[in-house]
């Protein structure tokens, strides 16, 4: 297989596969050596760029998927008005917030920073794939323990969780997202 087809088939492999291909995958489908995926990925880029492409591949963890371009969100948006897609309430956001900057976490933890039931929202993030079950704790009751997904980097156009904006300190008290235990003072 030339290199142009080599492109090409890795393009036509992570368009078929629809949500991010994990690189091992991507290398076992394609036949082509996993050290060679990333400087094939950035080829297929270059091609985007040159054409003025509303796509681009991009990269989530040890994954990539092709996407569209922040600038035609709007027109993205327009095509799938529906509920399932509909944005996200200030409760929703906030409680996404806790999850993404503290992961994992248990509904009672979000519940104890936001003050309040937060049962439905955890639902509808859930529904939505914006978060899912990481675990359930080693403690009575055995709660669930929440993370973000792939789905939550992608919507939000991050490549890892380290690409989360820092969270500022309120002035007028801890910051609850990054605040640890403190030493009680003597």
């Amino acid at each position: 297989m030339g290199f142009s087809e080599n492109i090409s088939a890795v393009e036509a492999i992570m368009f078929a596969y629809g949500e991010p291909i994990p690189i091992d995958l991507l290398s076992l489908s394609s036949g082509i050596e996993k050290e060679s995926i990333p400087k094939i990925i950035q080829l297929l880029n270059d091609r985007y760029d040159e054409c003025n492409s509303s796509l681009y591949v991009l990269k989530l963890d040890d994954a990539f998927q092709i996407t569209t371009r922040k600038e035609y969100s709007s027109y993205i948006k327009k095509a799938f008005e529906t509920g399932r897609n509909s944005t996200l309430s200030a409760a929703a956001m906030e409680t996404l917030a806790i999850v993404a900057y503290n992961q994992p976490v248990t509904k009672g933890f979000v519940e104890t920073v936001r003050g309040i039931d937060s049962s439905a929202v955890m639902n509808k993030l859930t529904e939505k794939g914006l978060i899912e079950e990481a675990e359930r704790l080693e403690i009575p009751g055995r709660p669930i323990a929440y993370r973000t997904t792939k789905t939550f980097l992608r919507c939000f156009g991050l490549s890892s969780l380290e690409d989360l904006p820092p969270v500022k300190e309120k002035p007028d008290g801890p910051d609850l997202f990054t605040e640890k235990e403190q030493e009680p003072e003597s």
